[in-house]
């Protein structure tokens, strides 16, 4: 296998096999005395469980992780579209991502639970987080590398993708400014000059614009995963409430079963040693019975002893 590939390979494994596979790894790289990959290797980070569970979006449901980076890129030719079609092209594209974030998400959760770790609100949050940034940096280009994540991906700076977005509309501008002039437009200077300052200011404004629909965006997405939260934190407390309810319950009754064994305890030890104090006296009784037995018939033999004797004497 390709280096890359021996790599991905262990991005691909479960969480807690990473650290050793990437060890045995790089020891069998050095071996085989390749020293520079084998310290490759040995760099690499072991994910964290939001990281790797997006690393496992990426390998085992491409198709979804696709969908969302290409969804990240129509904002790219969105500044370019006519002013009539930019609102428009801009919501259809925050509610596909919207649709697809929710529909990783519970992939994610899947994962999370076959693979025995708890999909628990705040990890989902930081899995959320990272495919928006991953989503993105399609716009911008050079961002991490999917399927090799180690730690969570914070999203660019609005004014990075602002830029992007106002560098975009400037391009089509120009182009439409290249395509007047071969067509032959003859314009004065100072009508040139005032059309350039009209054309800044609107580029100014739309620019602005883009900006403020990019944090209004981030704003509904954060706004809705700390709904989302909200939501988990409650029904977890709410889960925790009723568990602590019924733990006092069972405490309480398990008290009660101990204080009643233990005064059945009490009175069975009682009775108990009653009636070994009986077992004696009988045992002592019984005794005495015994050798008053014995005494009446050693009494018994002697008196028919006497008895034959006297009877012989008479004869």
């Amino acid at each position: 296998m390709k280096l890359d590939d021996e790599i991905d390979a262990l991005f691909k494994l479960p969480l807690a096999e990473f650290t050793s596979s990437r060890n045995a790894l790089s020891s069998r790289l050095k071996k085989d005395r390749r020293p520079e990959d084998a310290e490759r290797v040995k760099l690499l980070a072991k994910p964290s469980i939001s990281a790797w569970t997006v690393n496992q979006l990426y390998w085992e449901h491409r198709d979804a992780f696709e969908e969302l980076i290409a969804i990240g890129k129509r904002f790219r030719s969105a500044p370019a579209a006519r002013s009539t079609n930019k609102a428009a092209n801009m919501r259809d594209s925050l509610d596909a991502r919207r649709e697809s974030l929710a529909n990783l998400s519970e992939l994610a959760t899947e994962l999370l639970t076959d693979a025995g770790h708890s999909p628990a609100p705040d990890t989902i949050r930081r899995i959320t987080t990272t495919l928006e940034a991953l989503s993105s940096y399609a716009l911008l280009g050079g961002g991490p590398t999917p399927g090799r994540l180690t730690n969570d991906v914070d999203p660019p700076s609005f004014e990075s993708l602002a830029s992007l977005m106002s560098g975009t509309g400037a391009l089509g501008q120009t182009d439409h400014g290249a395509e007047s002039t071969a067509a032959g437009r003859s314009r004065t200077v100072s009508g040139t000059t005032q059309k350039a300052t009209t054309a800044q200011k609107g580029s100014a404004t739309d620019e602005q614009r883009k900006l403020r629909q990019a944090k209004i965006a981030a704003a509904k997405v954060a706004l809705q995963d700390a709904k989302r939260s909200l939501v988990d934190a409650k029904a977890r407390a709410q889960s925790l409430e009723m568990q602590q309810k019924k733990a006092k319950a069972e405490a309480k009754e398990a008290e009660s079963e101990r204080r009643e064994a233990e005064a059945r305890l009490a009175k069975a030890t009682v009775a108990a040693e009653a009636v070994t104090r009986r077992a004696q006296t009988i045992a002592e009784e019984f005794e005495q019975a015994a050798q008053s037995v014995e005494d009446a018939r050693r009494i018994v033999e002697e008196a028919t002893k006497e008895l034959e004797s006297l009877l012989r004497g008479e004869h």
